[in-house]
């Protein structure tokens, strides 16, 4: 804003006041005019007060000792802006603006951006985005969210995925991984059991996840920590296939989830189904086979089982020479321990290296080095069994895929902080892998725009440049009531706005 002399066509000049915040001139107020040369100057003094004194557009003296005051009186808030341009864009174009609850957004944005705890939550809600909502408030809408939206949720984030899959979905990826809980007593949902994540002691839950090919969330359910993961997949196929009727689905699945009642079942059902392989429990004659194959780096070879299940072999240099030094590095480390002497009892089991060893006389014990150079020959070679009419290179290509849910859970867990969980009622404790099951379609439909658009930038980084972006709340000197101006002032942030519209 600023005072402006116009000459007019009678040869008066005018004073005016002009603000030119929009990009265009325009007239705030006349002051005055006149002809008189002295009576302009003042006329153009008064104008400047006006500016300085009536619409609060005073000038800033950064020597003064009261310029911190100044600054404080002009801006009433600060908040973080580009959360809400950036990933409450996304979510609405997900189309979760449809469950209808301001509260369900918030918490699942700060779940981007500042994961923590409910109390925590709460906290960081009201401190960088100017949202005072209880903790009371926040656990009572958990309970809402899993008795009236979880369904509608997970229906939102399917209807999504497959508007951007071009409108079909005939492979599914699951998996399954562990959540502990920080307590010592278990109950109906948190039972201890094998934990993926080394918290054997600490009771936990199974959740097992459904992914589409690109790795986008269709679906989730949880399960009893002491559950064998086996046992998880079929009943979340099934409640998916129904609820979309669905009638063709691949199912692809690692090695976790073989046994012989999972294929019988799915092949009951109608399903087909890639599943990594255990190739070393194979029966001799199918291991004799194996061996006398002559596969390339990165070629696959066909051996039909005697159940009419296919069971493909492909075989990679690069994971051979993984193989060998994992198996070279185990052997050092036993070398090292049975000359050191320091072998306990809990080192005598079949589990990763120590199947090596083995017990020689009463308590002596040994390296098995013929078992540890026979295995030698699985080095490269991996397995898959399927039941599908698709080529071997495609079931191969389709297995491939599997490490993008691995990819889910490793986000959620370490980017989300999906655990550590601090609920008790199982009600909540769905309800807050809900959330974090929208996080990360929310996430994943960031990581899908910057790929279309060529954005050589990740999701990771994008978020925490739109948390660089922050809004004022100052008074506005021309209407004289309280405005939020968001601030974009370096070329990353420009770069984020523009990708994106804001």
């Amino acid at each position: 804003m600023f005072v402006r002399k116009k000459k007019n066509k009678s040869g008066v000049i005018s004073i005016q006041i002009i603000d030119k915040s929009t990009g265009k001139y325009k007239l705030i107020k006349t002051i005055g005019s006149s002809s008189d040369p002295d009576e302009i100057e003042n006329l153009f003094e008064e104008g400047k007060i006006y500016v300085q004194d009536y619409l609060g557009q005073f000038i800033l003296d950064y020597s003064s000792n009261n310029f911190q005051e100044k600054v404080a009186a002009s801006i009433q808030n600060i908040r973080i802006e580009g959360i809400s341009l950036l990933l409450g864009k996304l979510y609405s174009e997900v189309g979760f603006d449809q469950v209808g609850n301001e509260l369900l957004k918030q918490l699942v944005l700060i779940r981007l951006s500042h994961p923590a705890s409910k109390l925590r939550t709460s906290e960081y809600l009201e401190r960088y985005f100017s949202v005072n909502v209880s903790e009371d408030k926040i656990y009572r809408y958990l309970d809402r969210i899993y008795s009236e939206e979880k369904e509608k949720i997970q229906q939102l984030s399917y209807e999504h995925t497959l508007k951007i899959l071009g409108g079909f979905i005939t492979i599914v990826f699951y998996d399954v991984t562990t959540l502990y809980f920080q307590i010592d007593d278990e109950d109906e949902i948190r039972k201890r059991g094998f934990s993926k994540e080394g918290k054997h002691q600490n009771p936990q839950i199974v959740l097992g996840l459904l992914v589409s090919i690109g790795g986008y969330p269709l679906a989730y359910e949880i399960h009893e920590g002491n559950k064998f993961e086996g046992h998880t997949m079929l009943p979340i196929l099934e409640s998916f296939r129904t609820r979309y009727k669905l009638d063709q689905l691949i199912i692809v699945a690692d090695s976790g989830l073989l046994s012989t009642s999972n294929i019988e079942n799915l092949d009951a059902r109608g399903y087909e189904f890639i599943i990594g392989a255990r190739i070393k429990n194979e029966s001799k004659n199918i291991k004799d086979k194996i061996h006398s194959l002559k596969i390339r780096n990165g070629k696959n070879e066909v051996i039909e089982r005697e159940d009419g299940l296919k069971l493909i072999i492909n075989y990679s240099e690069k994971r051979a020479k993984k193989d060998k030094h994992n198996r070279d590095r185990g052997l050092q480390k036993l070398e090292k321990k049975v000359k050191s002497g320091k072998l306990t009892k809990s080192s005598i089991n079949n589990r990763g290296y120590n199947k090596y060893l083995k017990l020689e006389g009463n308590v002596q014990i040994n390296i098995d080095y013929d078992k540890f150079n026979n295995d030698s020959q699985w080095d490269g070679l991996k397995g898959y069994i399927t039941n599908t009419t698709i080529s071997k290179d495609e079931v191969v290509d389709n297995y491939n895929q599997l490490w993008k849910i691995e990819k889910a859970f490793r986000i959620s867990k370490h980017d989300l902080k999906i655990r550590p969980i601090y609920h008790r009622l199982q009600r909540r404790i769905e309800a807050h892998i809900t959330i974090n099951f929208m996080a990360y379609k929310i996430y994943k439909e960031l990581e899908r725009q910057l790929i279309e658009k060529d954005a050589k930038i990740s999701p990771e980084k994008t978020i925490e440049i739109a948390k660089s972006i922050y809004a004022v709340n100052i008074m506005d000197p021309i209407e004289k009531s309280l405005k939020w101006k968001t601030l974009i002032l370096n070329e990353e942030q420009k770069s984020i706005e523009n990708l994106f519209l804001l």
